[in-house]
């Protein structure tokens, strides 16, 4: 029971022994209002347990709610330190995947410059075949290769007149040492023991 209704009680309990006093005597009037009184008393032990009870639950309720509030703010320390670290980690791995993005944009851009030099060179090269096969659809190529396989073949034509003659020359020229050898030898033979009184001989 709340303490308005309990003090609403009092000044009903107040009003009717008023009354009772004014319309049944003092002695009704009397147990009346101490029958009032017995039912305030109750009211009012009543109204204390009941006040008791409500501290009671608004201590437990406040008791809880500060465990509560105590649990929430160390779930919250622990989520945001979670949080941190994730945010971190999430910070770290973004710097790593920055850094491997940028490098892979270089070796990409090396590779890039890489490919179009080398189209490039494919683009000339085609150019170079394709001037090469216009030279062999309209046969100058061809005409230059035979008018140059015809001077190779003159040219080792004259080479080869020139190396027979040339072994022809060293024949000749190998037999005319072997005779100057044997006529050397031959001198020196008939030289052997015969005294030559002249002063400007000298042996062989």
């Amino acid at each position: 029971m709340k303490t308005r209704e309990i003090i609403l009680i009092l000044i009903a309990a107040a009003f009717g022994a008023v009354a009772i006093v004014t319309w049944s005597g003092e002695e009704a009037a009397n147990e009346r209002a101490a029958l009032i009184r017995k039912e305030a008393d109750a009211a009012r032990v009543k109204s204390v347990a009941d006040i008791k009870d409500l501290n009671d639950k608004a201590a437990k309720a406040d008791a809880a709610a500060k465990k509560a509030a105590e649990e929430s703010g160390t779930k919250a320390a622990a989520l945001l330190a979670q949080t941190k670290t994730d945010a971190d980690k999430a910070v770290k791995q973004a710097i790593d995947d920055l850094a491997k993005a940028k490098d892979d944009a270089a070796k990409a851009a090396v590779k890039a410059a890489e490919l179009e030099k080398a189209k490039a060179d494919a683009a000339n090269r085609i150019n170079e075949l394709t001037a090469e096969l216009a030279r062999l659809r309209d046969g100058s190529e061809l005409k230059e290769a035979i008018a140059k396989q015809k001077k190779a073949e003159a040219d080792l034509e004259a080479a080869s007149t020139a190396l027979r003659e040339a072994n022809a020359k060293a024949a000749t020229a190998t037999a005319r040492v072997a005779e100057l050898e044997e006529e050397n030898r031959r001198l020196r033979e008939q030289t052997k023991g015969t005294d030559n009184v002249s002063p400007n001989y000298r042996a062989l």
